[in-house]
């Protein structure tokens, strides 16, 4: 089977890519008519690909894989007669199968419309570049093979939203269209609930705050993303936090999401100065606060070997239920890694004056 070209799209932008990868491989290619009329560049291909969305092609453009002419191009490039546009990618283009496997699976919640899962750190969501197995979709496809309703292979049930390869913590997955269509718009609307906890660098200054800023995909760096201040670039982008605990040269903090970025913890906590502790893709695996004693890096590494990445995890989801109309909430506790982490942060301030 064909990998529905939304997925397709967002496997381009998944974070567990090949960053050793420099060569382009043509996915989709269309010639404008002689007649053609200046038309955006993303509504162009939109009418042309049965299924994409115009928000994955403007990602797309953003990440510089839409190409006119050869020449990469924002979303809003206006095609012109005889205009050769391509869409391009790091890899072959290739058949996606979703594999059904037997594969553990922390289920919180189930009923005939939907799925509540607490993933694992370390486990990637969806099948992509480089995981194309041992995926949480290859493993639901397993857990839903003898429910004559679920088709891994249809794109209007499944995975409703994503969290990052090594965040921990709570996903919904709709096992029917009209759930994923209620539940789907409810992400769009905002009206979700959604707290995360996170450990990061530095003794945050405030005790609460809003970090407002379009998020897109850095221009230096397209494993990374950003925030843009021109108001130009990016998307909308809102997470509040909240100071839990301050660990001297560490704080713990929730922070509740407004909108659902790529990275959005973990980009806007970086932008006012903290980043995520033990966050290889932006920086946070380093030693950012502190002292320079032998010692403290020791206890340092330590630390990075008792939560071996980003300390992150979607604690809390809401949201309301497609059939019932139901206020659902759902709790998942602090998983051990970061747990372990945050007491060992504890233990050394304990001893210290700050």
């Amino acid at each position: 089977m064909m990998i529905d070209p939304n997925e397709e799209i967002d496997d381009l932008l998944d974070e567990d890519q090949d960053e050793s990868a420099s060569e382009q491989y043509e996915h989709y290619r269309f010639v404008a008519d002689k007649g053609q009329s200046l038309l955006r560049v993303d509504k162009f291909i939109t009418c042309r690909i049965e299924g994409i969305s115009r928000n994955r092609i403007q990602c797309a453009a953003d990440a510089g894989c839409i190409l006119a002419n050869g020449v990469a191009v924002k979303s809003n490039y206006k095609v012109k007669p005889n205009d050769v546009i391509t869409i391009v990618m790091d890899r072959p283009k290739r058949e996606l199968e979703i594999i059904p496997e037997d594969l553990p699976l922390d289920i919180v919640y189930e009923d005939n419309d939907l799925m509540v899962i607490n993933k694992q750190p370390g486990l990637v969501v969806h099948p992509g570049h480089g995981n194309y197995t041992g995926t949480l979709v290859n493993a639901i496809a397993y857990h839903l093979k003898d429910t004559p309703e679920y088709d891994a292979k249809d794109p209007r049930l499944g995975l409703v939203h994503r969290i990052d390869k090594d965040t921990s913590g709570l996903l919904v997955i709709a096992k029917n269209p009209n759930a994923k269509a209620h539940l789907s718009a409810q992400f769009f609307n905002k009206t979700t609930k959604r707290e995360y906890v996170a450990v990061v660098w530095g003794a945050v200054e405030e005790d609460k705050g809003r970090i407002e800023g379009n998020i897109g995909r850095s221009v230096k760096d397209r494993l990374q993303m950003t925030v843009f201040e021109d108001g130009e670039h990016g998307k909308p982008a809102v997470t509040n936090y909240e100071v839990i605990e301050r660990l001297g040269y560490v704080s713990v903090v929730k922070c509740r999401l407004e909108t659902g970025r790529t990275h959005q913890i973990r980009v806007h906590m970086k932008h006012i100065g903290h980043v995520l502790f033990n966050d290889a893709r932006y920086g946070g695996d380093q030693i950012l606060k502190g002292t320079t004693f032998t010692k403290y890096k020791q206890f340092v590494q330590n630390c990075f070997n008792i939560c071996p990445r980003q300390a992150l995890h979607a604690r809390s989801l809401g949201f309301v239920h497609p059939s019932t109309g139901e206020e659902m909430l759902f709790e998942s506790p602090v998983p051990a890694d970061m747990q372990q982490l945050i007491e060992k942060w504890r233990g050394y301030i304990s001893s210290r004056d700050f």
